[in-house]
């Protein structure tokens, strides 16, 4: 059973709090429902209301710009913050949490901890870097300009004040009536699914699992999604809701081609990925195709100040690596993150400097869905050249330059200018971090489904939504529900 709009809330005396009439234990989403990205969804129990990510809009600029100024109607109404992992849309906005008043403590793993902080921090400093960009723009054609960033160091440096660290599998009470218990998510570094046990007043006892983004068995470094135990409600993600990935092998087998194919036309292979995990595993498999002499010597440049930041901090995280992975850093001492071929490009200057270079090699920058940093010049300079390939190695959300550029429209926009995609594009679905809609069934089947009461999608697009959604149905999963704005859900 669900309610729309906030006909029943009204606010607890305190302020701390919302009230939801006979309805004790509820969950709705203020981001993240029916599309990807923005991931924000509260669990009310008593009207102590617990925010599961605080994560940014990525899509059209207005669009985003708009939901992220609003965030949630009322921060100092949350009691608590749970943070899944450190991606930017599950993270992104706990600065602009904390910068509107939000007190309280956010837990976390370890390691989502120190990325997160990297991911805050590198997102105030490219608002300050945009703000001062474009008041310039505005002041060389006389015009008005009020733009403020949405936060800034100062206010990320307040959020990662808040946090509490807690290790898988250690249980830990969050506040009245609600405890968690950290799995690993097997998504990126130090993602958990978040167990959550909620207990009202009338003792009424209910468990909620977020999955956050559910990861994919035999990746490289990090270990596989765990199984959790029983659960009443499970809300799961759906990004590739309607969409099968590739085998790993035939994903080396393409990128060794995109490689080869691209050098011998003298052009360059440029990779738009996120700084944290994708980067470190497309330098872990270009780590092991130099070794097997599958590719050429040429130069490979990881072009991401935040990226060579969280390589850092993988090496510091060994409680996370899978078992191939510890044996060969922790037994014998060897970097998977570092080969003769790879350069990290750390100032602006080195930066440039890759675009200078004539002849072939591979850039690996950041942001994945080209919305942001230095991957727009390196593509303002190659995407024009048929010698070159755009290599796609995530998913794209609408309205972003990287699903204009996967969707092979003619011409981009760039720092306000066009450009003719002359370059080849090419797409590698299994570096994604994300289970495709047969391996979450498979992590789904380990449950106890004879007491699973309701799946509850979230994080992915209507028609991933909508296939998942008829997917469980097929498997005997008879309650599913495609989470809404504007619906609250009674548990």
């Amino acid at each position: 059973m669900y309610l729309k709009g906030n006909a029943r809330e009204s606010l607890h005396p305190r302020g701390r709090g919302i009230i939801f009439g006979s309805m004790s234990i509820r969950l709705h989403s203020e981001g993240g429902a029916g599309e990807v990205t923005g991931s924000k969804h509260v669990i009310s129990v008593d009207g102590a209301r617990c925010l599961v990510d605080c994560g940014a809009f990525q899509g059209r600029r207005e669009e985003a710009e708009k939901k992220n100024r609003a965030l949630v109607p009322d921060p100092e109404s949350i009691s608590s913050v749970i943070l899944t992992h450190a991606h930017f849309d599950h993270c992104g906005m706990l600065p602009l949490l904390a910068k509107r008043g939000y007190r309280g403590n956010i837990y976390a793993t370890p390691a989502t901890r120190d990325l997160a902080g990297v991911v805050m921090m590198d997102s105030a400093a490219i608002q300050a870097r945009d703000q001062e960009y474009l008041a310039k723009q505005a002041a060389k054609k006389g015009q008005k300009f009020d733009w403020q960033p949405l936060y800034d160091e100062a206010d990320v440096i307040k959020a990662t004040s808040q946090f509490v660290t807690v290790s898988y599998n250690r249980p830990m009470p969050i506040g009245d009536g609600l405890k968690i218990e950290f799995y690993d998510a097997g998504h990126i570094l130090g993602s958990a699914m978040a167990y959550t046990h909620a207990r009202d007043r009338s003792g009424r006892e209910v468990t909620i699992a977020f999955t956050g983004d559910l990861g994919r068995r035999n990746k490289p470094i990090i270990r596989d999604p765990a199984r959790i135990p029983p659960v009443d409600y499970l809300v799961l993600e759906a990004t590739y809701g309607d969409r099968l990935h590739e085998s790993t092998e035939d994903a080396l087998a393409k990128l060794e081609a995109v490689v080869n194919e691209t050098a011998r036309r003298g052009g360059k292979v440029v990779i738009p990925a996120f700084a944290i995990e994708r980067t470190q595993e497309l330098v872990f498999y270009f780590h092991l195709l130099a070794d097997r002499g599958r590719i050429p010597d040429i130069p490979i440049w990881v072009d991401s100040p935040m990226a060579i930041n969280a390589t850092s901090i993988f090496q510091i995280h060994p409680e996370c690596y899978d078992e191939e992975i510890h044996e060969a850093f922790i037994k014998h001492h060897e970097n998977p993150f570092g080969f003769n071929s790879l350069r990290f490009a750390s100032s602006v200057q080195e930066s440039k400097k890759i675009n200078d270079y004539q002849g072939p090699g591979v850039i690996i920058s950041a942001d994945g869905m080209c919305e942001a940093g230095r991957i727009q010049h390196h593509l303002i300079h190659t995407i024009a050249d048929p010698a070159n390939a755009i290599l796609l190695v995530g998913y794209m959300a609408a309205n972003t330059l990287g699903r204009r550029i996967r969707d092979r429209e003619k011409e981009v926009r760039i720092h306000g200018e066009v450009f003719r995609v002359q370059a080849r594009i090419e797409e590698i679905n299994a570096f994604s971090a994300h289970a495709d809609y047969a391996e979450a069934w498979e992590w789904m089947s380990g449950l106890d489904l004879g007491r699973l009461k309701k799946v509850f999608l979230v994080h992915g697009e209507p028609e991933g939504l909508k296939h998942m959604e008829g997917h469980l149905r097929s498997k005997g999963v008879k309650e599913v529900q495609i989470v809404r704005y504007g619906e609250r859900y009674e548990l």
